[in-house]
């Protein structure tokens, strides 16, 4: 066989390729990966700006707050702290809100553990009504009931009270709680409960030495989402709570509105300051919690 012909018969056997099925070139790679980083950055750049905003003004002498043109580069200074962290009362705040954001959080992870393992491992009647009385709880919005809690507060002579507003927001994290340890406990493979039953333990011992364990993402992102909710909540306490001794941080946040003007120094401050612990919860649970959120399978 002739060279040539031999080439005509390879450049016949090889397939052809399609006009418009041409593989993609490395260079088209690198521009789309790098369009997309590009896009993340904007996301980015505009959650993280209002929060660098509020830090940094709360660092700025009030007649760089308030200039018609934005001040980047400033002399920082303290003051707005010095004055926000001056408020009258304002530790009896910070311990209240510390104490009613754990006491509610520990109360919903107790209660939460025991019902999401009945509705995950137990068959029983009214089971079903159980888990929809849960989602429907999840979703109903906590400010129509202010009313309602108020009524029920008054009636009771349990107005301004720290235990009340912990027990209120105990039921306000109460359903995600239960729903989000319910999937979780259903990923753990009932054998291993069942074989930890074999080996001579109680149904109590295998929950605590094998399923609890495993827990620990969801634990996490419940915890999570639970502080926040109770850390930032405004409403309940602004109706349950009128005294100053049973009051908490987030009423602490409105004494910068006055009838002569905002003071927005000390404003940013104070919020910077409410914030600090959010973040540091969040940095603590943030890989446990990212997991929990995310995921819900048992890693062996």
């Amino acid at each position: 066989m002739s060279t040539a012909s031999a080439v005509a018969k390879g450049s016949a056997a090889a397939p052809r390729v399609p006009a418009g099925k041409r593989p993609v070139g490395k260079r088209a790679k690198v521009v789309g990966k790098a369009g997309k980083n590009v896009l993340a950055l904007l996301v980015a750049a505009v959650f993280v700006f209002p929060v660098y905003w509020m830090f940094s003004s709360s660092l700025k002498p009030k007649a760089e707050i308030l200039t018609k043109d934005p001040v980047f580069v400033f002399s920082p200074t303290t003051e707005n702290y010095v004055k926000a962290s001056g408020v009258d009362m304002f530790w009896t705040y910070v311990q209240n809100s510390f104490m009613v954001t754990v006491g509610a959080v520990l109360l919903a992870l107790i209660v939460a553990l025991a019902a999401s393992f009945a509705i995950a491992r137990m068959r029983f009647r009214g089971r079903k009504g159980l888990v929809l009385g849960v989602m429907m709880a999840q979703m109903a919005p906590w400010e129509v009931m202010v009313i309602v809690m108020y009524m029920i507060a008054r009636d009771s002579d349990m107005l301004n009270s720290i235990a009340t507003l912990t027990l209120v927001y105990f039921v306000m994290v109460l359903p995600f709680t239960i729903w989000t340890l319910r999937g979780f406990i259903a990923a753990v493979p009932v054998e291993l409960e069942e074989a930890a039953m074999i080996d001579g333990c109680s149904r109590t011992q295998a929950f605590f030495k094998v399923i609890f364990p495993l827990l620990a993402p969801g634990l996490m992102s419940t915890s999570l989402f639970g502080f926040i909710t109770a850390w930032n909540e405004f409403a309940m306490v602004l109706i349950l709570n009128k005294e100053d001794y049973a009051q908490t941080l987030p009423l602490w946040l409105t004494q910068f509105n006055t009838a002569f003007g905002n003071d927005w120094g000390a404003t940013m401050a104070a919020a910077s300051m409410f914030t600090v612990p959010v973040l540091i919860v969040f940095l603590f649970l943030q890989r446990k919690a990212v997991g929990g959120m995310t995921a819900g399978a048992v890693k062996g």
